[in-house]
């Protein structure tokens, strides 16, 4: 029990704390090209196909590990000397996601729907590139002992996020319109230049070995070998590490299933907007958050592969859920146990997936080899779901959410055989202090 109560402790650290901080800024622009424009077009009368195809403006989250390398090493000038590398790079990127939101904002898809894809997939590039640099930071300035509730915090400020852009959003829509709603969601992206300011930029003696920087190096192609072609060579001499980069691909899959059609299965099932943002939103966050800490508790407490089996299965079956909401209705107190049940295994899910993750990484390619990771995670959030609006057409919502309880299954069966083959050999950050 003494064991349970100490882990509580962790979540004081000055460090962790500003984790959380990062995590909001890190967290604003996903919704905005995620349920939030699902919603928008579907109040626009877009069909559920193109719905579900827009699943693929999130293909930067996807492909960004091809460019991390770059946000990884190279120095911005001026902004590097000034702020310290990572801190520079995160002002600028945030300058872009703003700019990228605004011009979202004034975009109409009833009128036009390529302009609006083009300006979604320039916002999902500008924040998957911003995520590079966020993942690299908190790692870094994480030690072993705090890996987890680093993790777990770091989710905490990234839902707060979520929940107050997608609570105010469909507020603010409701009474202003969509373009009004977008503008006020880009000026919450001003938090994290407030945090990029009052941070410090994390002290990582393995920097001069990595940073490379293309400002003293001559020999671009060895430049090349050390900062792209090393980071994957190392990761690529884990013991098991196809089987752990299709798990990495497939552990979320059936809540990314369903995930990826919840809002327009809310508004076709008949609930409001603003009923949406109560309970979806702002109830959901709540179930959210307690999620994450019950993981981040659980994952002090416990093995890492114990901790992804609890979470894998309480996901798994959480999707039944939508499948009972889909057979009852729109019944505003089923919703919210819906909503409790999924968000709490969800939230669990996460914290200890990204702990699992974060200790994959080896701290002197911490950018690169992580971004890999949750390029592989956000396959089965965009390319693999993409056919999820089509699917839901053709079988009904019932069916639809039957199929993603079962796609939850072979995600399970790689942590059958990762917890079978690695049993005694937790990961753990390589390289860290």
């Amino acid at each position: 029990m003494n064991n349970w109560l100490n882990a509580l402790s962790i979540y004081r650290d000055p460090r962790i704390i500003a984790i959380s901080f990062l995590g909001f800024s890190a967290g604003v622009p996903l919704l905005l090209t995620g349920s939030i424009l699902q919603a928008w077009l579907t109040v626009d009368g877009i069909d559920l196909t193109a719905i579900g195809l827009f699943s693929l403006v999130g293909l930067p989250y996807t492909l960004k590990f091809l460019w991390a390398p770059l946000i990884d090493n190279l120095h911005i000038p001026v902004l590097s000397r000034l702020m310290g590398r990572r801190r520079s790079w995160l002002l600028v990127l945030q300058v872009f996601v703003m700019a990228a939101t605004l011009v979202l904002a004034f975009s109409n898809p009833s009128e036009n729907l390529l302009r609006v894809t083009i300006a979604a997939l320039v916002v999902s590039f500008a924040s998957a590139s911003y995520d590079i640099v966020v993942d690299a930071f908190r790692i870094e300035i994480c030690d072993e002992k705090n890996m987890g509730a680093g993790a777990a915090t770091y989710v905490y400020g990234y839902r707060v996020a979520m929940w107050l852009t997608g609570f105010a959003s469909f507020y603010i829509a409701d009474y202003f319109g969509w373009t009004v709603s977008y503008l006020v969601m880009a000026a919450l992206i001003l938090v994290g230049t407030v945090t990029v300011f009052l941070s410090n930029e994390p002290a990582n003696e393995n920097q001069s070995e990595t940073e490379g920087s293309v400002e003293t190096q001559t020999d671009y192609r060895q430049w090349i070998i050390t900062s792209v072609v090393n980071p994957f060579l190392d990761f690529l001499q884990k013991p098991q590490w196809l089987v752990i980069l299709l798990f990495t691909v497939l552990y979320k899959f059936g809540d990314s299933l369903a995930g990826a059609m919840t809002t327009p299965f809310y508004l076709q099932t008949g609930f409001s907007l603003p009923e949406i943002a109560n309970i979806v939103k702002t109830f959901g966050t709540i179930a959210t958050f307690i999620g994450l800490f019950v993981g981040g508790w659980l994952l002090a407490a416990t093995s890492t592969f114990r901790a992804l089996w609890i979470c894998g299965l309480l996901q798994m079956f959480s999707n039944l859920m939508f499948a009972l909401q889909a057979h009852i209705g729109a019944d505003l107190g089923f919703l919210t146990l819906t909503i409790a049940i999924e968000n709490v295994a969800s939230g669990m899910g996460t914290g200890v997936f990204v702990a699992y993750l974060s200790g994959l990484c080896n701290i002197s390619y911490t950018a690169t080899q992580y971004a890999l990771l949750t390029s592989l995670t956000a396959v089965a959030r965009t390319t693999l779901v993409s056919p999820a609006g089509w699917l839901a057409e053709q079988v009904g919502w019932i069916e639809f959410f039957l199929i993603t309880t079962v796609a939850a299954l072979p995600g399970l069966l790689l942590l059958w055989w990762l917890s079978r083959s690695q049993r005694g050999r937790e990961p753990q950050q390589e390289g860290a202090v």
